[in-house]
C-alpha cells in the first residue's frame, strides 16, 4: 500500500476522536449526569487498560512460548518483561510526580498574593501575578489533559499497527484496524472531556471550555495515531510498541484513580456502577466488531 493511502487511513483512525469532544461543552449538565459521564469515562479507560496491557504482554507471552518449545532462550522474554514493567512504572509514577509538582506551583503562586517577598525592588500589590500556564488551569482541565496524553500514547501504538499492516500489503487487515481504532477513538474522545462536565468555578458557575482547547486535546489524543502510522509504515519494532503501550497503561491507570476519587466523594455508587458498565460495553463492543471481522 502506498504511503499517501496509508497516511489517509491513519488520519481517518485518529480524527474520529473529535466526535466525542463536543460533550465537554454541555452548558448545565445535571449533577447526576455529570457523575454518570465521569463513570462512563472510567469504564472506557478500564477497557483501554485491559486492551493495552493485553497487546503489550503478547510479545512476552510469545517469547515464553518459544522457550517452552525449545525455539529460543530467556533473553527475549526477560527483555520484553523489563520493558513491560518499566513502561507501566514510568507512566504511572511520572504522572504522580507531575501532579505533585503542579500542586506546588499552584500553592506557591495563588491568585491575589505577591509573587515574591516585599522589599527593595519587590512587586507592589498592583503588580501581583496569578499562576500562569497550566498551573492556572482548573483541576478538571488538567485531568483532561492527562487523559489525552495517556490516550495519545495508546493511539501511537495503534498507529504503528496500522502502518505495519499497510506496509506489509495486508490491505484488508489495515482497513479493519482503521475501522476498529476509529470506533475506539470516538469513545476515547468522550473519555477525555468527561471531567470538564463537572468543571465549575468557586461560585458554582459552569466553566465552558473553548473550542480551541477541545481541539488541542483532540490533537494530543488522536494526532499520535497519524504519527505512529507514518513510523509504522517505515519499520517494524515490537519493543517500541511495548514501551508506548505500557506507558499508556500506566498513565491511564493513574487517571482512573483520579476519576474514581471524584465518584467516591459524590457517594453515588449506583451511578458509578451504571457508568462503568456502559463504558466497558462500549469498549468491548468496538473490539468485538474488529475481532468478528477477522482483524
Amino acid at each position: 500500500m502506498s504511503l499517501p493511502t496509508t497516511l489517509l487511513l491513519g488520519f481517518i483512525a485518529g480524527v474520529t476522536i473529535l466526535l466525542g469532544l463536543p460533550i465537554g461543552r454541555l452548558r448545565k449538565p445535571a449533577p447526576s449526569l455529570r457523575l454518570l459521564l465521569n463513570a462512563v469515562a472510567v469504564g472506557v479507560l478500564v477497557f483501554l487498560v485491559w486492551d493495552v496491557l493485553s497487546a503489550a504482554w503478547e510479545p512476552v507471552d510469545q517469547a515464553l512460548g518459544a522457550v517452552h518449545d525449545g525455539r529460543g532462550g530467556l533473553g527475549a522474554a526477560i527483555g520484553y518483561g523489563v520493558l513491560f514493567i518499566a513502561g507501566i512504572a514510568v507512566g504511572l509514577v511520572a504522572l504522580v510526580w507531575y501532579e505533585r509538582w503542579m500542586g506546588r506551583q499552584v500553592a506557591a503562586r495563588p491568585a491575589g498574593t505577591p509573587a515574591r517577598p516585599e522589599g527593595p525592588g519587590a512587586m507592589t500589590i498592583g503588580e501581583v501575578r496569578p499562576p500562569r500556564g497550566i498551573a492556572s488551569w482548573s483541576s478538571a482541565k488538567r485531568l483532561s489533559l492527562l487523559i489525552a496524553v495517556g490516550i495519545g500514547l495508546h493511539n501511537f501504538a495503534e498507529g504503528l499497527a496500522i502502518g505495519q499492516s499497510a506496509a506489509s500489503g495486508e490491505l484488508a487487515l489495515a482497513l479493519m484496524l482503521v475501522i476498529g481504532f476509529g470506533l475506539h477513538n470516538a469513545t476515547e474522545g468522550f473519555g477525555i472531556v468527561a471531567p470538564l462536565a463537572a468543571d465549575v468555578d468557586d461560585e458554582g458557575r459552569r466553566r465552558t471550555p473553548a473550542w480551541g482547547f477541545l481541539l488541542t486535546l483532540g490533537l494530543i489524543g488522536g494526532g499520535p495515531t497519524f504519527v505512529g502510522t507514518i513510523l509504522g509504515h517505515g519499520f517494524t519494532n515490537e519493543a517500541l510498541s511495548v514501551v508506548f503501550l505500557t506507558l499508556a497503561a500506566g498513565s491511564i491507570l493513574y487517571v482512573i484513580t483520579q476519576l474514581v476519587g471524584v465518584a467516591a466523594r459524590a457517594k453515588r455508587s449506583d451511578l458509578l456502577a451504571y457508568g462503568i458498565t456502559l463504558g466497558l460495553l462500549a469498549g468491548f463492543l468496538t473490539d468485538a466488531i474488529v475481532t468478528a471481522a477477522g482483524a
